[in-house]
């Protein structure tokens, strides 16, 4: 496994070197400690600090490659993993208020929009990550993201609960609902949520990790904040997928966006359906042309 984990230097990012070491050190992964600097002076700085986010690394027996780069954060960024087929990037995020659509910094949005890799934002005081919780629409385009969730929990030795939510029925539909609450039913049955879910399953158990199914019926937030909570989760995996517009950018759906701003731990950003920037001049020459137009 190779990541790349996002440092300035400031304590958001040494949150992200903290809990990717969580994840780097289990999975042995080659690891990229990326510092970025955009003003003359600040090289040295930044490369004090990123040395010792490195000691953390260090200790989970990780020795990372350290790289720095001058410029605009995000195009760097992208560049940086456009060329390293990182499996996953890691970023420390900035809460801008306590409330609102919009609590993390532009910046947070912008790197999990534009890079191909999913991304990890970094949050929370978690100390080990031993439960995963995966909102899963049950649907077949999540099975790439169930994939990379399975071998990071089967490395860390962690469980995964796959959600789905559905919206809550009438009442008369009573008897909808209580059979849809039979997970072993609907694992069993032909129905498509059913081959989804059980096809999802099997693919946790064939790497050895203890996974479970979990429906809920309401609003789909307000369900998966309950199970978080309920379930004492230390890590949330949700959805971006690939616009197919001529700018071949991830997009964010407003259940994900949401997902992130109330979050209190990790959140995997996974990509679901198509695979990596490839069309237009890839990731970077998307950023490229945005930044050439303002």
């Amino acid at each position: 496994m190779k990541i790349v984990i996002c440092s300035d230097g400031m304590p958001a990012s040494d949150n992200a070197v903290r809990i990717g070491a969580l994840l780097a050190g289990p999975c042995r992964a080659e690891t990229t400690l990326l510092g970025i600097t955009e003003k003359d002076g600040d090289e040295k700085p930044l490369r004090e600090a990123l040395e010792k986010e490195a000691q953390v690394l260090r200790a989970a027996g990780i020795s990372p490659e350290i790289v720095v780069r001058a410029g605009e954060p995000i195009m760097q960024i992208v560049d940086q993993t456009a060329n390293g087929q990182f499996d996953f990037a890691v970023i420390g995020a900035r809460r801008k208020r306590s409330g609102g659509l919009y609590w993390h910094s532009d910046k947070t949005y912008e790197v999990i929009k534009a890079i191909a890799p999913p991304v990890l934002v970094a949050m929370g005081e978690v100390a080990q990550l031993k439960k995963f919780l995966v909102c899963t629409g049950g649907k077949q385009y999540i099975e790439d993201a169930v994939k990379l969730t399975g071998r990071l929990a089967a490395a860390v030795g962690a469980s995964v609960t796959l959600l789905h939510v559905m919206a809550e029925p009438p009442a008369i539909y009573a008897d909808l609902v209580r059979l849809e609450e039979d997970v072993d039913a609907l694992l069993q049955s032909n129905s498509e949520l059913g081959r989804n879910l059980r096809a999802q399953k099997e693919s946790l158990d064939k790497l050895g990790v203890a996974a479970s199914v979990r429906l809920r019926h309401g609003f789909a937030l307000d369900q998966i904040f309950e199970e978080l909570r309920d379930g004492e989760h230390d890590l949330i995996v949700a959805g971006s997928s690939q616009s197919r517009g001529p700018w071949r950018h991830y997009i964010m759906g407003d259940l994900t966006r949401r997902i992130l701003n109330g979050a209190d731990c990790p959140v995997l950003i996974a990509r679901i359906g198509v695979g990596a920037l490839a069309a237009q001049g890839g990731a970077f020459g998307f950023l490229k042309r945005i930044f050439s137009a303002s």
